[in-house]
C-alpha cells in the first residue's frame, strides 16, 4: 500500500494550473486569482480627519484651555480653501482633508463654542486624529498575490485600490459519478436493502466550497453498460470522481470497466484510515480520483486527495491553506497500527488558548452524523504508540470555512 504523503504526491503533480479568466470585483468572493493585484492609488490620497472635531495648530494649544477663531468648515468631500493661521481653528469632519497651515484635530469633545470662538479645553501633540497620506496603502503598493483565495475583506480591499475587474483561475469542472444498485436518492422511496445516495451530494458541496464546479452524471447501477452509458458525460470535465466500486467485491466494476476503455492506474490502496481503498490514475485526457462508497471514507478521502487535487489545478499557494494544527488529546487512544489514521474529534480550547481535540469513542466509517459532528481529524501515523491525554498530536481541522 503506498504511503499518504506519496499519493498526495501523485496527486498534486498530475495537474496543471487551470487558464485565467476575467471577472467583475463583485463576482470575486472565493476566487483564486491568477495574478498579482496592485493599488492604482494612493489610500488616503491626502492628510484627512479621523475624528470629528476641529483643525488646527498644535502649538496654539500647548496652554489649553485656550479659544481660537473658528474661520471656517471642512467638509467630507469639500475642502477648506482657506488656510489656519495662529489663533484659528475650522470645523472638520471624519475623512475631510486638513486644511493648509493645520497639523492637528482636536475631538468636539473636548471643545464648546460661542458664536465663532472656540474654547479648547485640552492640548493635543502634533498629528493627532489625523491619517496621513498613503497611511493605508500606496499606489503601485502590491496588496493581493495571485494564489489567493479572496475573502469579503479582499473584496473591499480591492475596491478601495480601484480595482474593477480580476483576473482569477477558472473553476475546475469535476464530474461525479456514484456508483450502486443499492443507491437511490434523497425523497425517492426505497427497499429494506437500499440506502440514501448522501456521498455524491456531499462530495458536490465539498467541491462547489472548494471553488470547483460539480457535474453530477446521477448513478451507475452494477453493470458495465450503465457504467460507460454514465462516464460519457464525463468528456469535458478537468476530473472524474467517481464513489463506490473501488474495492474488490464481485460487483465492483470501477477498474474493470473504466480499464477497458484506457484507464491509466496512478495508484491503488493507501495506506490510511478510513480511505484505504483509493484509485487514482487518468482516462484518456481526463485525471479519475476513485474515492470509496463508505460515507466517512468519502469524506475524508475527499478531504486529504480531492482538495489537493482541485487547489492544483486553481493554483492556490500552498503556505495559504489553512487546515492543519497542533492540539491537546481530550483522552487516552490506543496505539496505530500500519495505516495511517484520521480520528473523527471535537475540537475545543484548554484554560491557556491550546486546542483540545478529542476523539469520538466510535470511529465506524460509515457513521456520517458523527463526521458531520467532528471539527477536526486527529491524524496519527502509521505504528504510532499509544498517546495519552494531554498529549501534543497532530490535527486536520474541518472548520476552516470550506469543510465536507
Amino acid at each position: 500500500m503506498l504511503s499518504v504523503d506519496e499519493a498526495l504526491a501523485r496527486v498534486t503533480s498530475a495537474f496543471q494550473t487551470l487558464p485565467a479568466e476575467q471577472i467583475t470585483l463583485t463576482k470575486g468572493l472565493g476566487r483564486i486569482l491568477a495574478e498579482d493585484v496592485s493599488a492604482r492609488l494612493t489610500q488616503p490620497p491626502v492628510a484627512i480627519s479621523s475624528m470629528d472635531g476641529y483643525a488646527l495648530r498644535a502649538v496654539d494649544i500647548e496652554n489649553a484651555p485656550i479659544t481660537l477663531t473658528q474661520v471656517g468648515v471642512a467638509q467630507a468631500g469639500r475642502r477648506f480653501d482657506g488656510a489656519i493661521r495662529t489663533g484659528e481653528c475650522a470645523r472638520i469632519f471624519t475623512g475631510s482633508v486638513i486644511p493648509d497651515g493645520a497639523d492637528t484635530v482636536i475631538i468636539q469633545e473636548v471643545t464648546h463654542t460661542d458664536g465663532n470662538q472656540v474654547t479648547i479645553e485640552e492640548n493635543a501633540a502634533v498629528g493627532a486624529n489625523i491619517r496621513l497620506a498613503g497611511l493605508d496603502f500606496s499606489e503601485g503598493d502590491l496588496l493581493l498575490s495571485a494564489g489567493k483565495r479572496l475573502t469579503a475583506r479582499d473584496i473591499g480591499l480591492a475596491a478601495s485600490m480601484n480595482i474593477p475587474w480580476l483576473k482569477v483561475r477558472r473553476r475546475p469542472k469535476i464530474a461525479i459519478l456514484a456508483t450502486g444498485d443499492e443507491l437511490v436518492m434523497p425523497g425517492e422511496s426505497k427497499q429494506f436493502d437500499q440506502i440514501i445516495s448522501s456521498n455524491s451530494i456531499a462530495v458536490g458541496a465539498y467541491i462547489q466550497g472548494l471553488g470547483g464546479e460539480p457535474i453530477d452524471l446521477g448513478i451507475a447501477r452494477d453493470t458495465p453498460e450503465s457504467l460507460r452509458e454514465a462516464l460519457a458525460g464525463a468528456n469535458n470535465a478537468d476530473l472524474l470522481v467517481t464513489i463506490g466500486g473501488a474495492s474488490v467485491g464481485d460487483f465492483d466494476l470501477i477498474r474493470k470497466v473504466l480499464g477497458e476503455n484506457g484507464l491509466e492506474v496512478n495508484f491503488y490502496k493507501i495506506a490510511m484510515r478510513p480511505g484505504k481503498p483509493l484509485i487514482f490514475g487518468r482516462l484518456k485526457n481526463i485525471a479519475v480520483l476513485g474515492l470509496p462508497g463508505n460515507p466517512v471514507s468519502a469524506g475524508v478521502t475527499s478531504v486529504v486527495f480531492l482538495r489537493a487535487a482541485v487547489e492544483s489545478m486553481l493554483g492556490v499557494d500552498p503556505s495559504r491553506v489553512p487546515g492543519m494544527a497542533i492540539a491537546r488529546l481530550g483522552r487516552d487512544i490506543e496505539a496505530n497500527g500500519i495505516r495511517q489514521d484520521y480520528m473523527r474529534a471535537a475540537l475545543d480550547y484548554c484554560k491557556d488558548g491550546s486546542l483540545l481535540a478529542t476523539p469520538f469513542l466510535q470511529q465506524d466509517s460509515g457513521m456520517m452524523a458523527l463526521f458531520a459532528k467532528a471539527d477536526c481529524l486527529v491524524v496519527r501515523p502509521p505504528k504510532a504508540d499509544a498517546s495519552k491525554k494531554g498529549d501534543l498530536v497532530t490535527v486536520l481541522r474541518l472548520d476552516e470555512g470550506r469543510e465536507f
